[in-house]
């Protein structure tokens, strides 16, 4: 049935947690069967299942973890974030090997996040690595976006200003991606052979909100994770924002916005900007038998912050693997 606001409104007081000694659980995924795949600063993906065990998948390659996506035959696609760049694969049985490591002879430096879409491509976002002294390079739009076909990888988009997380909607017409330091939501229209164009932006946001994790709700509604001030925010199909949950101190967020707009923002900005019981969210899974479970990846917890949402997610693809 189809909701009558924005969004819901969820109290920090409310959430529950799933997962125990998790190390940067930055990017989430859920299936069907109630399994539950988290990043793993170890090198691996550490999948918790429905009784609450918890087994690592790989580890111990020298990879960060940072986005991942699950693979039709148990595997996953690896974007990593440490400077070998890259992304890689790592099998059921853990064995980690290189997937792309570059584009037109060029190396893929600070790769963020990787996914698949209904036709098998891949969608890499990648960035320009860190200044010397360890700031993002928030004065300059270099991220961009790769995609992997069966003719091999190309850019098909470039000017990213910090290309996040990306998600193709269910029609397959449309890329979203956030750029995070550009403070938006970008839409383009993806043609039949992968290349995208008619760039616009699809949600601008203000103050504190710096987009991670995107998700899709089964009415249209686009869910962002704000990574600096632990927000969560609904744009629905009609352009309104939501706030869904925050839990961030103001003072902090100002320091944030202020080492923004110097240029001498760093990751541990981010890591440093933590609410009463968030810590660092940055990104967002629709799971449970229903798709009302939300999970929200983290940088800084060492657990999965859940709530309900009366508003059911749109099943990914990897749903049913």
């Amino acid at each position: 049935m189809p909701s009558s606001s924005a969004g819901p409104s969820i109290a920090v007081e409310s959430l529950t947690f799933v997962g125990t000694g998790l190390a940067r659980p930055e990017c989430v995924l859920a299936t069907a069967r109630g399994d539950l795949y988290v990043s793993d600063r170890s090198g691996g993906v550490c999948r918790i299942r429905p009784d609450g065990a918890q087994d690592l998948i790989g580890g111990g390659a020298d990879i960060l973890p940072n986005g991942i996506a699950l693979l039709r035959d148990g595997s996953f696609l690896v974007a990593n974030l440490n400077q070998r760049g890259g992304v890689w694969k790592i099998a059921p049985d853990g064995q980690t090997t290189p997937f792309l490591l570059e584009v037109a002879g060029a190396p893929l430096p600070t790769v963020n996040f990787v996914r698949i879409d209904e036709q098998g491509r891949v969608w890499i976002c990648a960035n320009a690595p860190l200044t010397p002294d360890g700031h993002y390079r928030t004065e300059k739009a270099e991220g961009y976006i790769v995609m992997v076909d069966g003719n091999g990888p190309r850019v098909v988009a470039e000017a990213i200003g910090w290309a996040n997380e990306c998600l193709v909607d269910p029609s397959g017409r449309h890329l979203f991606v956030n750029e995070t330091f550009a403070r938006c939501v970008t839409r383009f229209d993806i043609a039949a052979d992968g290349s995208l164009s008619n760039r616009i932006v699809y949600a601008q946001f203000g103050h504190g909100t710096f987009p991670d994790g995107i998700a899709l709700d089964a009415e249209g509604g686009i869910w962002v994770v704000g990574v600096a001030a632990n927000r969560l925010v609904r744009v629905t199909p009609e352009g309104r924002q939501h706030i869904v949950l925050e839990d961030n101190d103001a003072a902090d967020l100002d320091t944030i916005d202020q080492a923004y707009s110097r240029h001498q923002l760093t990751r541990s900005s981010f890591v440093k900007s933590q609410g009463r019981t968030l810590h660092t969210i940055s990104s967002i899974a629709f799971g449970g038998a229903d798709l009302r479970n939300v999970y929200l990846g983290c940088l800084a917890g060492d657990r999965l912050a859940m709530f309900r949402s009366p508003i059911a997610g749109h099943p990914p693809i990897h749903w049913h693997w």
